[in-house]
């Protein structure tokens, strides 16, 4: 059970990113006001979608490795508090005030120095995440081993 929970979690988690960092570059990109007060404020609606699917994802993802010293696994394991402190210290609280400033009409410095440390986050964690995901199907087998490079 486990094994199908977490890969599907794990999408979802990184699915809902996606999302929000592309629906934030169009709306900013369209240059409505609407739409980035639209954006910025759907998406605190959605977190809880987010935070519920990356705790699964954790969760199923720990209990799955145990103690396995699998470099593949290894390196999901390092990557995981980053993830989630780039998330919790950064990606919440930005998209909660930006939802903030946004329903306020504030669009200055503010808003857009937090906009960018948004976007910048958000993009390191969609890095880290497609890394995961990339190291999970190679450990499930579903995507071909590392290659090794020989001189």
């Amino acid at each position: 059970m486990t094994s199908r929970i977490h890969p599907i979690a794990g999408g979802v988690g990184l699915l809902t990113v996606v999302i929000f960092w592309t629906s934030t570059v169009v709306s900013e990109l369209s240059g409505s006001k609407a739409a980035i007060i639209a954006v910025k404020q759907a998406i605190p609606w959605a977190l809880p979608i987010l935070i519920l699917a990356l705790a699964v994802t954790g969760a199923t993802g720990f209990r799955s490795a145990g103690d396995s010293a699998m470099p593949d696994l290894l390196a999901k394991k390092r990557r995981m508090p980053f993830i989630a402190g780039n998330g919790l210290l950064v990606l919440i609280p930005s998209a909660i005030t930006l939802a903030v400033l946004a329903g306020r009409d504030e669009f200055g410095p503010l808003f857009y120095g937090v906009q960018t440390l948004e976007l910048l986050a958000g993009a390191t964690n969609i890095v880290l995440m497609s890394l995961n995901a990339r190291d999970g199907l190679r450990v499930t087998g579903r995507l071909g081993k590392r290659s090794s490079v020989t001189e």
